[in-house]
């Protein structure tokens, strides 16, 4: 007979939650389920970054621009201490993002994510979203010459 509560059931679970979390906005929730020496992997930047708090400053970026952000997890499979999602968010652009003044504009992009969990808390991720497309969503229309 199969365990039901296995170590991939479990981690599997905890990034269900972890993004119902953000859904809701509970930033603070969501760093409680960051190892303390949590580890982001991020596109564009050249060394990984570390601690729960640049994370918070990533998401709280996210929340500023684009308060009504809903989070649809489309695929989530896992392996050992690894867990994989296929993500999309869809909100809102009101507030400013990289720069870009609150456009009004509906927005949606995906993202494929990778987590390692560690003692029941996640301990690294990898993030891959579609940043050109959320750009070119909010990107003002080039002007007419």
């Amino acid at each position: 007979m199969a365990e039901t509560n296995t170590t991939t059931d479990k981690n599997l679970a905890l990034l269900h939650t972890a993004y119902k979390t953000l859904e809701r906005g509970d930033l603070d929730a969501c760093v409680e389920m960051l190892t303390e020496n949590f580890i982001a992997n991020v596109p564009g930047v050249p060394d990984p970054l570390h601690g729960p708090e640049i994370w918070r400053l990533g998401a709280q970026a996210m929340w500023e621009a684009f308060p009504d952000l809903r989070i649809s997890v489309e695929d989530m499979f896992a392996a050992d201490d690894k867990v994989a999602v296929r993500v999309h968010f869809r909100g809102t652009h009101r507030g400013t993002f990289q720069g870009i003044p609150a456009t009004g504009r509906e927005v949606s992009f995906r993202s494929v994510e990778l987590y390692r969990i560690e003692r029941d808390k996640i301990a690294e991720e990898w993030v891959a979203p579609d940043m050109i497309s959320l750009m070119q969503q909010i990107s003002p229309a080039p002007a007419d010459h």
